[in-house]
């Protein structure tokens, strides 16, 4: 797993409460400005799990989707993976995914980690290639194993903390 470097708390309601956080679900998004990959995962268990991916450029429909998958999986943090050139420097989809990370704030009143998730896709990528799945077959599913690698990268720093 590569190793967290960037993490920043989104919460402008002061509604991040660690120990309710610590024994929740947790929902994570690998953004795209066409697509945006979901995982799931359990705090307790420290495992991430794909979700789903939203291929639709449209903000409207993307959160309502959101929306709906928030109610159903009752997440009490959303993780984002944060966009950056190799060097940790920012770069335009930076910029959009930070805001992308507020919307989710603002909407849901959830906090909101955005983590650094470079070479999330290459991992994600090699992922698939050891199962088999290959080429434009992945296009799919990289996203969502994306966001996997994104939240498994934020409980593995968790436990690297403790």
């Amino acid at each position: 797993m590569s190793t967290v470097t960037h993490m920043q708390l989104i919460d402008n309601e002061n509604v991040y409460e660690k120990s309710a956080v610590e024994s929740s679900t947790a929902l994570a998004f690998d953004f795209g400005e066409r697509r945006i990959g979901i995982a799931v995962g359990e705090h307790l268990l420290g495992s991430a799990n794909p979700l789903t991916t939203i291929d639709n450029e449209s903000n409207e429909i993307r959160f309502q989707i959101i929306s709906t998958l928030i109610k159903e999986w009752q997440p009490k943090l959303l993780v984002v993976g944060l966009p950056l050139n190799v060097d940790g420097t920012e770069h335009a989809v930076t910029q959009l995914c930070k805001k992308f990370a507020r919307r989710l704030n603002g909407r849901f009143n959830l906090p909101v980690i955005l983590i650094d998730e470079r070479y999330s896709s290459v991992e994600a990528s090699s992922q698939l290639n050891q199962a088999g799945i290959k080429g434009r077959a992945q296009k799919a599913m990289l996203d969502q194993i994306a966001a996997q690698t994104i939240l498994q990268s934020y409980f593995d720093s968790l436990s690297m903390g403790k």
